[in-house]
């Protein structure tokens, strides 16, 4: 399956669809929904994004990752740290660098000194 966007058969009338419900990524894997919430959090670059009720929904390149992952860690036998690496290979997902502290906090100092002036400007 590689970084190929493939969606299973059983998906042939939703072919277009841009996001799933949690429920519909559980069906569409053979997972349970905990299963997939856990590797939520373990993989990084999986971006579940939330309806104005609370209900999970991913992209349809989260349900590529997720079965691509499934297939990583069931049929090749990969660990969860060397399937991340698998797909961050395949799918050509960066890791982002890590930002020394000081360097971060002067941002932040930045960043929060522009929204006071632009706060100062929007009461004037």
């Amino acid at each position: 399956m590689a970084a190929q966007e493939k969606i299973p058969a059983k998906n042939a009338k939703e072919p277009n669809k841009l996001v799933y419900k949690l429920e519909e990524i559980s069906r569409l894997s053979h997972l349970d929904p905990k299963v997939i919430e856990s590797w939520e959090k373990e993989f990084y670059f999986l971006n579940a994004g939330e309806t104005g009720s609370g209900a999970k929904i991913f992209r349809k390149k989260d349900l590529v990752i997720i079965l691509r992952i499934k297939e990583l860690l069931e049929k090749e036998g990969l660990t969860l740290a060397g399937a991340k690496r698998k797909i961050e290979e395949e799918f050509g997902i960066k890791k982002s660098s890590r930002v020394h502290p000081d360097r971060l906090k002067k941002t932040l100092f930045r960043v929060r000194e522009q929204l006071q002036d632009i706060i100062s400007t929007l009461e004037e």
